[in-house]
C-alpha cells in the first residue's frame, strides 16, 4: 500500500486505508478516517476524521470530505459522521460536511457524480446514481432521492426533499419539495412535466410511464391517485407524498399562460 501513497501526502497513523488506495501529493487523510478499497485520493484533497467511505470512490484535487458543519452552534468535539457508499466521483472543489448531532451521519449513496464546487451540507441524505452539476449547493437536512439530476448552480433550502428521478433545471432556487419523476424549473420554481429523458433511460416506459403521466395530470388538478393502476413507481410516489413535508410542495406550471 505504501507504494500508492505519495511521499508528500499526510496520512494519519490511525487512518484506516483498505487495499489499493492511492493518495496523491499534499493530500491529507486525518486520524479516524476509514477509506475502502480501490479509492483514489487526488492531490491536495482532504479527508477529515469521522469520514467513512466505501470502495472505488475518486476524490479529485482540492475536494474536501467531512468538514465541520456550517452551524454556529456546532461543537467541533461532537462525534458525528459523513458516510459515503461506493463508486462515487467527487470533482475539484467539492465539499461535504458531517452531521450536527452526536452519532448521526450525513449520508451519500453510491454511483453518484458531483461536479466542480458542488456542496452537500450537514445532515443531508443523497441517494444513489444522482448527479450534481457545477456549483450545486444543498442546505442542511435536505433529502435527495435516487437518479436525480441537479443542473448547474441549483440551490436548495434546508429541510427540502427532492424525489427520485426528478430533474432540476440549472440556476433554479428550490425552497419547497420537488415531486419524484418530474422536471422543475423557473422563478419561482414550478413542476413542468415528467422527466421524460430520465425515465426513458431508467427503463420506465410503456404502461409504467403512462401511469406516471396520469399521476402528473391528477396531481396538477389536485385529484386523488387512488384509481390508478398500482405500479412500483406509483407506490413510491404515493408513499413519498404521504410523508409530512416541512416545506410544502412546489406547484405546477399553468400551461394556459404559455
Amino acid at each position: 500500500m505504501s507504494d500508492l501513497i505519495h511521499p508528500l501526502a499526510c496520512v494519519g497513523p490511525n487512518a484506516q486505508l483498505a487495499a489499493n488506495v492511492s493518495v496523491g501529493p499534499f493530500a491529507v487523510i486525518e486520524d479516524g478516517a476509514v477509506i475502502g478499497a480501490n479509492c483514489r485520493i487526488g492531490a491536495h484533497a482532504i479527508v477529515h476524521s469521522w469520514v467513512k467511505m466505501g470502495e472505488g470512490n475518486i476524490l479529485h484535487p482540492h475536494a474536501v470530505l467531512g468538514g465541520l458543519p456550517q452551524d454556529l452552534g456546532f461543537d467541533p468535539q461532537t462525534e458525528s459522521w459523513l458516510e459515503i457508499g461506493n463508486n462515487n466521483a467527487f470533482r475539484e472543489g467539492f465539499t461535504a460536511h458531517r452531521a450536527t448531532k452526536p452519532s448521526e451521519s450525513t449520508k451519500i449513496g453510491s454511483d453518484c457524480y458531483f461536479m466542480n464546487n458542488s456542496h452537500v451540507a450537514h445532515d443531508c441524505r443523497v441517494g444513489d446514481k444522482t448527479i450534481f452539476a457545477n456549483n450545486v449547493a444543498i442546505g442542511g437536512h435536505v433529502e435527495v432521492g435516487n437518479n436525480v439530476f441537479m443542473g448547474g448552480a441549483v440551490v436548495v433550502h434546508q429541510f427540502c426533499r427532492i424525489g427520485s428521478y426528478a430533474i432540476v433545471q440549472g440556476t433554479t432556487g428550490i425552497n419547497m419539495d420537488v415531486i419524484p419523476f418530474m422536471l422543475i424549473g423557473g422563478r419561482p420554481a414550478k413542476h413542468y412535466r415528467l422527466n421524460i429523458v430520465g425515465l426513458r433511460r431508467a427503463g420506465i416506459v410503456g404502461e409504467n410511464y403512462k401511469v406516471l403521466s396520469n399521476a402528473f395530470r391528477l396531481l396538477k388538478n389536485k385529484k386523488s391517485l387512488d384509481e390508478l393502476q398500482k405500479t412500483e413507481e406509483l407506490q413510491y410516489l404515493t408513499d413519498w407524498l404521504a410523508v409530512d413535508s416541512k416545506r410544502g410542495l412546489h406547484g405546477f406550471v399553468d400551461v394556459s399562460n404559455h
